[in-house]
C-alpha cells in the first residue's frame, strides 16, 4: 500500500499544482495582484505544507535531526533543483524587487537560522533552537507578509499583456486553491512516506533520510508547481514560489516548531546552513551575469550540477 500511495502521490501533485496555479492566477488578475505576490503569498504557503507538516510531527516525535535537514535540505532543493529545472523549461526572469529584497531576505533568513543556532558560542548552553528564537524567527516573518501586504497594493500584474485575463467566479477560484493544496498536501505526503521506506531499505541514516529523500519529497510541491507555472509563461509566480517557500520554511515552520518544541541543533547543520547560502548567492550571481535579470537554461543546468555535486558530498559526510 505504501508503494502504490508512492505513485498516487505523484498524481495528486501533478493535479494538486495545476489547480492552485490556476485558482491562485484568476485571483491575481482579478484584483489586479501581481503573479509574483500570489507566489510569495498564497502558492507559497500551500506548497510549504508538506514540510511544515514534516519538521512538525518530527519534531514533536524526538526526530528533530529530520525535521530540520528536511527544511535545509528543501531550501537548498528550491533553488538549485526547481529553479534549475523551471529555467530549462523557460527562462526566468527576475523581477527587480524579487533580486533586490525578496532573495536577500531569504539570505538574511538563513544567516538568522544559523546565528540563533550557535548563540551558545557566546553563553554556555545546549545547542537549541528554543522558543525565543523560535519567537525572533516569526516576528521577521511578520515583517515579510508586512512588505507583500505593502507591494499587493502598489504592484500591478507584470504579465497581465502576455496573459489574457480569465474572468471566474471567486468561489471557483478559492475551491480550485483548496483543491490543489490537498492534493499538494497528501500526494507530498504519500510520496515521503514511500520514498522514506525505500531509503531506510537501502540503510541510509535519518540525517541523510531528511536532507535528501524527504527533502526532495517535501518540495516537490514547489518543483510542480513552478515547473507548471514556467510552462504557462507564469515566470513570475514560478520565481516567487521558490523564493517565498524557503523564507517560510525557515522562519516560519522553523519558527511555529519550536515554540512548540525546542529543536536540537548539531554542528554538521552549520554545513548545510553553509549550503543553503551558497546556492542563494548562486542565484544572485546567475542574475548578475548576462544583459538581463534572469536565470537561463544553461545557468538552470549548472545550478542541476551544483546540486549534484552536493549530494555526492553530502553521502561522503
Amino acid at each position: 500500500m505504501v508503494y502504490l500511495l508512492f505513485v498516487l502521490g505523484f498524481v495528486f501533485l501533478i493535479k494538486g499544482a495545476d489547480l492552485l496555479v490556476a485558482g491562485a492566477s484568476a485571483i491575481g488578475r482579478k484584483y489586479h495582484i501581481s503573479e509574483m505576490v500570489i507566489g510569495l503569498t498564497i502558492v507559497s504557503f500551500g506548497t510549504s505544507l508538506p514540510e511544515l507538516l514534516v519538521t512538525t510531527v518530527s519534531s514533536l516525535n524526538g526526530q528533530a535531526e529530520l525535521g530540520l535537514g528536511n527544511i535545509l535540505g528543501s531550501n537548498i532543493a528550491n533553488v538549485l533543483i526547481i529553479l534549475g529545472i523551471a529555467a530549462l523549461i523557460r527562462p526566468l526572469s527576475i523581477p527587480r524587487d524579487t533580486y533586490f529584497i525578496e532573495i536577500p531576505f531569504s539570505i538574511m533568513a538563513a544567516l538568522l537560522l544559523g546565528f540563533l543556532a550557535n548563540a551558545n558560542i557566546f553563553y554556555s548552553g545546549a545547542n537549541t533552537i528554543g522558543r525565543q528564537e523560535g519567537g525572533i524567527m516569526l516576528y521577521f516573518f511578520a515583517m515579510f507578509m508586512v512588505y507583500v501586504v505593502v507591494i499587493a497594493k502598489n504592484k500591478k500584474p507584470e504579465t497581465a499583456e502576455a496573459v489574457p485575463l480569465i474572468v471566474q467566479p471567486m468561489a471557483k477560484s478559492i475551491l480550485l486553491i483548496a483543491i490543489g493544496i490537498a492534493g499538494l498536501y497528501f500526494g507530498g505526503g504519500w510520496v515521503v512516506d514511500g520514498a522514506t521506506e525505500l531509503a531506510r531499505l537501502f540503510g541510509l541514516s535519518e540525517s541523510v533520510i531528511g536532507l535528501t529523500i524527504v527533502a526532495i519529497g517535501t518540495s516537490l510541491p514547489e518543483l510542480v508547481t513552478s515547473a507548471v507555472a514556467a510552462y504557462k509563461n507564469n515566470t513570475d509566480m514560478a520565481v516567487g514560489n521558490a523564493i517565498g517557500s524557503n523564507i517560510f520554511n525557515i522562519l516560519w515552520i522553523i519558527g511555529f516548531t519550536s515554540v512548540l518544541t525546542p529543536i536540537p541543533f548539531s554542528d554538521h547543520s552549520n554545513q548545510d546552513i553553509l549550503m543553503v547560502l551558497i546556492s542563494t548567492s548562486a542565484l544572485i550571481m546567475a542574475v548578475l551575469i548576462g544583459k538581463r535579470p534572469a536565470i537561463s537554461r544553461w545557468e538552470g543546468f549548472i545550478f542541476l550540477m551544483i546540486y549534484a555535486i552536493y549530494l555526492y558530498t553530502l553521502i561522503q559526510r
